[in-house]
């Protein structure tokens, strides 16, 4: 039976564009957003959950139902951070509302927050996924390889069927398991296999000294993962977006320490269908 209860959250929240950002990139099998609601698998430490949230004015409902009762606690909270309930919006607002190039932007969206995280490794696994490839193929290509090496649920919930894969499934998997190119699969193995914890922001520049993890993918981690002053100078859209409103990467000393949520109005303020497809997880540029 699923627990039900409202997270509350500071005024303004976008909740749609957190579940539009989401529905972008669900996972076939592990997630769906269907009528206002994101659903969604979770691994926790006494088992397997599912996760029900659907954004309103002033937070979010949220239904879990676990396995075991003692991980209710702990479903609620990642559904918090994946919402990024904790933020202060008018802390947001009073870094960059007033920024001659931005300012604008954040004004008309105050309510905007930045998409965070159910599990850390997740997170990484969907970065290097998402290297050089738009967010379309990369959500496929998550789909196949869940399909491959996630855990069945017992019984599915709907469209949920499978847990997103642990590092382990990854790390052992036979190479007909990831249907990508040698060396991105070389890095996602890699990464399964350095047992990283990437609980908090500042575990996400450890990335940097797995085989195949450049600067971008470390940084979008640490961006997901609740850092507020990541700035992803190379990433594609990021630099698209700046061209568009004259501005440079110059502009960003200004938006210290809320440059991630400069990249999140940057992202926010592209419109074209083709700009909008290289957002990540998707066309961060990497050299290894």
């Amino acid at each position: 039976m699923a627990t039900t209860t409202f997270l509350p959250t500071r005024e303004p929240f976008d909740g749609d564009a957190v579940l539009a950002f989401l529905a972008a990139r669900a996972i076939d099998g592990v997630e769906e957003v269907r009528d206002g609601t994101y659903r969604r698998t979770l691994a926790l430490p006494g088992g397997g959950a599912v996760l029900e949230a659907t954004p309103r004015a002033g937070g979010v409902d949220a239904a879990v139902a676990c396995e075991a009762a003692a991980d209710e606690d702990a479903a609620l909270a990642r559904c918090r951070r994946l919402f990024a309930l904790d933020v202060d919006p008018a802390a947001v607002l009073d870094g960059l509302g007033s920024d001659p190039l931005l300012g604008p932007q954040v004004r008309r969206r105050p309510g905007l927050r930045i998409p965070g995280v159910v599990d850390g490794w997740e997170i990484a696994a969907r970065a290097v996924l998402g290297q050089q490839i738009s967010v379309a193929a990369a959500r496929r290509l998550a789909g196949r390889i869940t399909a491959a090496l996630g855990e069945p649920l017992r019984a599915p919930a709907g469209a949920l069927t499978h847990r997103f894969p642990t590092p382990e499934s990854v790390a052992g998997a036979p190479d007909d398991a990831f249907p990508m190119p040698r060396a991105r699969a070389r890095a996602l193995r890699a990464v399964a296999a350095a047992g990283l914890a990437l609980d908090d922001p500042a575990d996400a520049w450890a990335l940097l000294d797995v085989w195949g993890v450049g600067p971008w993918t470390a940084g979008y981690v640490a961006l997901r993962l609740g850092d507020p002053d990541v700035f992803l100078a190379g990433d594609v859209a990021v630099l698209r977006a700046l061209r568009a409103l004259d501005g440079t990467l110059d502009d960003a000393a200004g938006w210290v320490p809320w440059r991630s949520f400069a990249v999140l109005h940057l992202w926010a303020g592209l419109t074209k269908a083709d700009d909008v497809a290289r957002r990540p997880e998707g066309r961060g540029p990497q050299t290894e």
